[in-house]
């Protein structure tokens, strides 16, 4: 990862700060699995973005790195923006975006030096990004700057995932009273007087006909040591949507809906209240050390896992290929 500059990006959302280099990364060490990926991707998909960097010549839209943090380039970092950036504006989201250029053969050689050591990348976000990029690298092998897709790189401490809620439109023909006792069998209920936000793993929120619960998954079902396994998008998926609502395949399912945590629990209030859906369910996030552990065995996460905030802000940078 080598360029004549390097670009510091920092998100702002409330209370939260994160800062990642900008950098082109090599398409090679995304195939040879040095960027790690945790997700399948859909060939519709790859196909538009593939269109989308020929018709342009370009990527806009960088994908999302993430790496276990270098107290190094944390230091390096905090000290480069400490300075007056060159971008600074806030959008119509309320994130602010602040850039800073770096252009000392120092420092680059420095931040270079210091990636080089470590030695895995995991995406976060952008796989559809990453394999179309990949695609137009082998396409045209590795010819006009193809070899490279535009990436923003985070250290793990500052990655901020929120829970990706669910929404179920009908009880699988059964009743409310007895999808809470086919559910007691899978995780101990009590009922609350409020809005359930779950506040660790294993544990989930459930709003149905009115009332919330607070639904912790029995230790019997925590059995596995694989990451995958017991990741909580797994185990509800595993021994609630499936068995007990019918949901075998959530990504093609017409019957639920994905609902990203920045919505909160008044949204899977409303649609329960509103009659459009009978049953909503609330998470705790995925951990970016699940993502990484699952990662590194070369696993799959379950779709909707993960709810990164803030998104990064297209063509704020774009990687033209000559």
């Amino acid at each position: 990862m080598t360029a004549p500059k390097f670009y510091l990006y920092r998100q702002i959302m409330g209370s939260h700060s994160q800062t990642g280099l900008v950098a082109a990364a090599s398409c090679q060490d995304y195939l040879d699995s040095v960027i790690k990926k945790h997700e399948f991707t859909r060939p519709d998909k790859e196909n538009d973005r593939v269109r989308h960097i020929d018709a342009l010549n370009a990527q806009t839209g960088p994908v999302f790195l993430t790496y276990k943090s270098s107290a190094e380039l944390d230091a390096l970092f905090e000290q480069i923006t400490s300075g007056t950036p060159d971008v600074d504006f806030q959008a119509e989201d309320a994130v602010r975006h602040t850039s800073w250029t770096i252009e000392d053969a120092k420092i680059i050689g420095t931040i270079t030096a210091a990636f080089a050591a470590i030695p895995t990348l995991y995406i976060a976000d952008g796989h559809h990004r990453s394999a179309a990029a990949a695609r137009v690298f082998k396409d045209r092998k590795g010819a006009d700057g193809s070899s490279h897709f535009l990436t923003v790189i985070f250290p793990d401490h500052q990655m901020q995932i929120l829970a990706y809620n669910r929404a179920i439109k009908d009880l699988n023909g059964l009743s409310p009273s007895q999808l809470l006792d086919k559910l007691d069998l899978i995780a101990r209920l009590i009922p609350q007087s409020t809005a359930v936000t779950p506040e660790k793993k294993h544990q989930f929120g459930l709003y149905l006909a009115g009332q919330w619960y607070q639904a912790t998954i029995r230790d019997n079902f925590l059995e596995s040591t694989d990451p995958i396994e017991l990741l909580d998008v797994t185990l509800l998926q595993r021994h609630i949507l499936d068995p007990i609502l019918g949901i075998d395949d959530p990504r093609t399912s017409k019957r639920i809906a994905f609902i990203g945590g920045i919505r909160g629990t008044r949204e899977l209030e409303k649609i329960v209240n509103s009659g459009e859906y009978a049953v909503s369910i609330s998470m705790f996030p995925t951990s970016i050390h699940d993502l990484m552990r699952v990662a590194d065995n070369n696993g799959i996460m379950p779709p909707k896992s993960t709810w990164f905030e803030p998104k990064l802000r297209d063509a704020m940078f774009s990687y033209i290929l000559d």
